[in-house]
């Protein structure tokens, strides 16, 4: 074992044995260059090699879309020339109305959207209840968890005695926009909480102060902080003009304004852009009524026949022709699934922050660059990961637990909410969406142990992976069970 004097001496040594070397090199070159064998030869790394440096690969983007757009166009016809032209705009109705043919009532969807208007004015009538001491903290608290508990529940019940009457995209889009008011109900009962917690807490204070003053000087102490009081008041007053303070909030112009917000988060005054910008709101409704259109062909005319063609290879369990067939879902399902992004957190939420003067615009962040699991569900859907941040995360730290506790609870909560919307709609319990959700912390150590030993790029692959691979396997299962339970498919 060497000392550490002869660790130092060899460190010393080899930089000498560097620096020599390229000294060699130096002198080398110049002493070729003076040839006449006119030299053309000079030390370079291959531009593929990381040494390179070398990072313009335009041209190679370039001749991957245009590969993209080939192997795209031959799949296209390649369902066209199996399947003929199955889009059919007459059915997309169904989105928009839950239509149900030979049904005596029709549009049993859109009777429960109009319902939806129920609880979200029972909530407010409980919150003004509360602010004007009709009902108390603990009372109108537990009549708020009802109603939102009520409300989540509502499709449950109606479907389990109506499931007849129902269009299988009707209801889960009822499923949908009652589980966005649930979380926001949440955000507006737990909001104004705090709120009325602060008033309290503020009107506590100075009556305690009041309590605390001596008898001889009381009237004068006393005028002195009603004064003061004032002054304070005028001075916050000064400080933000135009800001609502509780409970002037509680109206309905103001949950109006939240419900069709671009938000989960309910916030009294939330910040707001001066003007409506014709030009971008015109863009973006372009792109909502094409990318509908899009979506829906795509759906009906490429994802239908993959899915329904699925369950004799699953069944069978060939391990060979399920992949083959899981990779052949896996590319209509990850492009549809990436127009629905664009459209729903670019196109849609910017159109509606647009008409509303909502000037936050963080809808998403650049989760096709996330390095692991992680960063990718804090970044691909800001208004959830804010609403779970500020409404189930931080009050769960505050009352002292930890960190990894309080994730734990997110994804728990993320994962009923997934299931949820798939098994309310097909009317079937299973677990593979929640086992899904649930399988993301663990994969989330797996790509971040990735990242720090392979590098950024490893990691990276990974988050794509699970997103192109993983939906379609869920999709498979769940399509699976649907067919025997429903469409009496023998296997």
């Amino acid at each position: 074992m060497t000392t550490e004097a002869e660790e130092k001496a060899l460190r010393y040594r080899r930089a000498q044995s560097v620096t020599r070397a390229e000294e060699i090199t130096a002198k080398e070159n110049k002493a070729r260059k003076l040839q006449a064998d006119r030299p053309c030869h000079k030390p370079r790394d291959s531009l593929f090699s990381w040494s390179s440096e070398f990072n313009n690969f335009t041209g190679l983007v370039n001749w991957g879309f245009l590969m993209l757009t080939i192997g795209g166009l031959r799949l296209c016809l390649e369902n066209f020339l199996k399947y003929g032209i199955l889009v059919n705009p007459i059915e997309w109705i169904i989105v928009l109305t839950g239509y149900n043919e030979g049904q005596s009532q029709q549009y049993p969807s859109v009777i429960l959207l109009i319902f939806s208007v129920v609880p979200t004015v029972v909530s407010l009538i409980i919150e003004k209840a509360i602010s004007v001491d009709i009902l108390s903290q603990k009372l109108g608290m537990t009549l708020q968890i009802s109603n939102i508990i009520f409300l989540i529940s509502l499709p449950v019940a109606v479907l389990h005695f109506r499931s007849q009457d129902f269009s299988f995209v009707g209801i889960t889009t009822v499923c949908m926009i009652y589980l966005i008011l649930f979380l926001k109900l949440w955000s507006y009962c737990h909001t104004n909480y705090w709120c009325r917690n602060s008033l309290r807490s503020k009107s506590s204070k100075n009556k305690l102060r009041r309590q605390s003053l001596s008898a001889p000087n009381y009237n004068e102490l006393m005028n002195a902080e009603h004064e003061q009081c004032l002054d304070d008041e005028k001075n916050i007053a000064t400080a933000t003009p135009g800001l609502v303070q509780y409970p002037d909030n509680l109206n309905l112009k103001d949950l109006l304004y939240f419900l069709f917000a671009p938000t989960l988060c309910y916030e009294l005054n939330f910040p707001r852009t001066t003007r409506i910008r014709k030009r971008f709101l015109i863009k973006r409704l372009i792109e909502v009524v094409f990318g509908v259109n899009l979506v829906m062909a795509l759906f009906q005319q490429w994802m239908i026949p993959s899915v329904t063609n699925t369950v004799d290879q699953f069944s069978e369990m060939n391990m060979v022709k399920m992949a083959e067939r899981l990779l052949k879902l896996a590319v209509p399902n990850h492009l549809i699934w990436l127009c629905f992004f664009y459209l729903s957190f670019h196109s849609f939420l910017n159109l509606m922050g647009e008409l509303l003067h909502f000037a936050d615009r963080n809808f998403y962040n650049d989760w096709w660059n996330a390095n692991n699991i992680a960063v990718f569900w804090s970044s691909w859907n800001r208004p959830v990961h804010m609403w779970a941040v500020r409404h189930v995360y931080i009050p769960i730290t505050e009352k002292g637990y930890g960190k990894s506790n309080a994730a734990i609870v997110v994804f728990i909560i993320s994962a009923f909410f997934h299931e949820y919307l798939v098994s309310v709609p097909l009317q079937m319990f299973r677990i593979w969406a929640f086992l899904g959700m649930m399988a993301q912390p663990p994969l989330s150590v797996i790509s971040r142990l990735a990242e720090v030993k392979l590098g950024p790029r490893w990691g990276n692959i990974i988050v794509w992976s699970s997103l192109i691979l993983g939906q379609p396997l869920a999709i498979m299962m769940y399509y699976h069970d649907y067919a025997l339970a429903h469409l009496n498919v023998k296997v």
